[in-house]
């Protein structure tokens, strides 16, 4: 079973901060955890625009994407929570920018508030090209 189930580690996206793996690879699918505007060097981006900490959180989501092998065009299902439903709008346009072609399945969820006061937060699951 453990060979069935890998973790996926980069260090081109912040490390987990808890009992969790970045992403883990179960046969051809590829689960993505929660990515926060947190660059890689552990720097919190709470005190910058919206659009800015939602840049940092796709960018991480698309780095442990990219080190598991794939690329926007391999993304099945994205789920991001963004405080504030004004930032809709906001949110869409960075993340067109980012993904280009690609249009996975997506939820935006409006919360009233993220752990630290941050502004977004993306999790993903994509089906990776078999080894």
């Amino acid at each position: 079973m453990r060979d069935l189930i890998q973790p996926v580690l980069t260090a081109d996206a912040p490390a987990p901060a808890g009992h969790y793996a970045q992403a883990v690879r179960a046969g051809d699918h590829l689960y993505i955890s929660g990515q926060l505007p947190i660059r890689a060097d552990g720097a919190k981006l709470d005190d910058l625009p919206f659009e800015a900490q939602a840049a940092q959180a796709i960018d991480n989501m698309l780095a442990i994407l990219t080190a598991a092998g794939g690329s926007p065009a391999h993304l099945a299902r994205v789920t991001a929570y963004i405080v504030g439903v004004d930032n809709w709008p906001r949110f869409n346009g960075v993340y067109a920018e980012k993904l280009g072609q690609a249009r996975p399945a997506r939820t935006v969820v409006p919360v009233p508030k993220l752990h630290y006061g941050f502004l977004v937060e993306i999790d993903a699951v994509a089906l990776l090209p078999r080894d």
